[in-house]
């Protein structure tokens, strides 16, 4: 059997339904099916190693990995994985048809290569807030990449010997940017592939964007504790900055051309009022009981 070149690493949790849909976008793509290999890494899913099996096929290959985390999920991908080159996207992703060709070419440019991400609608509205709010702000990938140095998971390329070399994503932190700025720390180069598209949806409600930034701010303050010289403090002057950025990322949601309704600009500048305050608070309970251990 011939080893592919390109190993695409999936990671999942119960969202069967989402992956079905990643796999079939991913069986679509521009490189032969020969080059490359599909690997769903399984956080110990509900639905159990059989159905999943069933879901996936002979089109992927199946691991599952019982500690907990998209992190320790990846790793666990990799370990399995055959590819010279890895690909990094989630089971809620639907990447381009041309997002393996354009991935795999910007390695010529750069050693780590983060792609673009798109939010996607399932429907022509209106929006909830929540989905208004992530249309705006979610995964401005273009801006980690070229700003703050790190490219989400969503959407990765790298070789598997420089991935090797840097070591598995870290659990319980900030795995993407804690990864790629330890990468770039022993000198290999990240770059930005506008080409490398891949897709995800908003989230729909509240509750379900208050649990995403639970999970960021936790593993933020965890990444900041790991790598500043002066978190504490770090954290706190970051802290105030939240309700802080509500005026000028308010003015961002009136002019964006990614919101065509007015409905949903005004939804998306309760959901930023809310989301900011919300946030200042938890960051301050991450601090206060961070103080207590």
């Amino acid at each position: 059997m011939r080893t592919p070149r390109i190993s695409v690493i999936i990671p999942h949790y119960n969202d069967p339904l989402r992956l079905k849909l990643c796999l079939a976008a991913l069986e679509e793509q521009s490189l032969p099916r020969g080059q490359y290999e599909l690997i769903v890494a399984d956080n110990a899913s509900p639905q159990g190693k059989d159905a999943l099996g069933k879901l996936t096929g002979r089109r992927a290959k199946l691991v599952v990995v019982h500690r907990r985390g998209a992190g320790p999920a990846r790793n666990g991908g990799v370990e399995a994985a055959r590819g010279e080159i890895l690909a990094f996207t989630d089971c809620d992703c639907l990447p381009d048809p041309h997002w393996l060709e354009k991935g795999v070419a910007a390695l010529n440019r750069f050693d780590i290569v983060g792609g673009r991400m798109r939010v996607r609608l399932d429907h022509g509205g209106p929006m909830t807030p929540a989905e208004a709010f992530e249309t705006v702000f979610g995964f401005d990938n273009e801006d980690y990449v070229k700003s703050k140095g790190f490219t989400v998971t969503a959407n990765l390329f790298c070789l598997r010997a420089d991935f090797d070399r840097v070591g598995p994503f870290q659990p319980d932190i900030s795995e993407d940017k804690e990864w790629c700025h330890r990468a770039t720390a022993m000198g290999l180069k990240l770059g930005y592939a506008k080409e490398a598209l891949v897709s995800h949806p908003p989230r729909r409600t509240g509750p379900e964007l208050r649990s995403k930034f639970a999970r960021i701010d936790r593993e933020t303050y965890a990444w900041f504790l790991a790598t500043r010289k002066h978190p504490r403090v770090e954290w706190l002057l970051r802290s105030f900055a939240l309700p802080l950025s509500i005026l000028p990322h308010g003015l961002r949601v009136l002019t964006t051309a990614r919101l065509r309704r007015r409905s949903d600009r005004f939804a998306a500048l309760s959901m930023l009022v809310r989301q900011r305050l919300w946030r200042f608070v938890n960051a301050w309970h991450l601090f206060l009981a961070e103080g207590k251990d």
